[in-house]
């Protein structure tokens, strides 16, 4: 049976220096890319799938819902891994639907609506729905570590520090 290392929020999704770091994490030997959009296109498939590979990882990029059956056919086989996708909603999905995992970072989400959007971090912007899920994940689907953190020598944000931007307790 597999696990989920680290779940990342990043619409960058594999970039650089952030995820070869990441991926040196002690028991990771895999990285599932998340996003229906990137899977269904053979192209920006191969691109991260070839940007995966430079981390020394197997990168598995697929469909929300190929991730379900991931979780629940298989447990993962023996993938020990970290999942990303590109909005904090997707992994909510992803975790509502019965995906364990334990430690969520938050690493970039650009403002999509100045109305609605708070800036959180120097890199990342969330709206009040997505406050909600993160608190929800937090405290009714046992996502034990949730921060807001853009790379691994960056300073984190606590979950309790940013919902007070939303006046949301913990």
């Amino acid at each position: 049976m597999g696990q989920i290392n680290l779940a990342r929020v990043d619409e960058r999704l594999i970039h650089g220096q952030v995820m070869i770091t990441l991926s040196q994490r002690s028991g990771v030997n895999s990285i599932f890319v998340v996003d229906d959009v990137v899977a269904m296109d053979k192209f920006m498939r191969e691109i991260y799938m070839s940007a995966g590979s430079r981390t020394g990882q197997k990168t598995i990029v697929t469909t929300m819902d190929r991730m379900k059956s991931y979780w629940h056919d298989y447990n993962l086989k023996d993938y020990n891994c970290i999942l990303l996708t590109k909005s904090v909603k997707s992994m909510y999905e992803l975790v509502k639907d019965g995906v364990e995992i334990k430690e969520l970072n938050i690493g970039g989400v650009a403002e999509k609506d100045s109305s609605k959007d708070i800036r959180v971090t120097k890199a990342v912007y969330i709206n009040q729905e997505d406050a909600e899920m993160l608190k929800e994940m937090h405290q009714k689907y046992g996502v034990e570590n949730i921060y807001f953190q853009q790379t691994p020598s960056a300073e984190k944000h606590s979950l309790k520090e940013v919902l007070g931007k939303f006046n949301i307790k913990l």
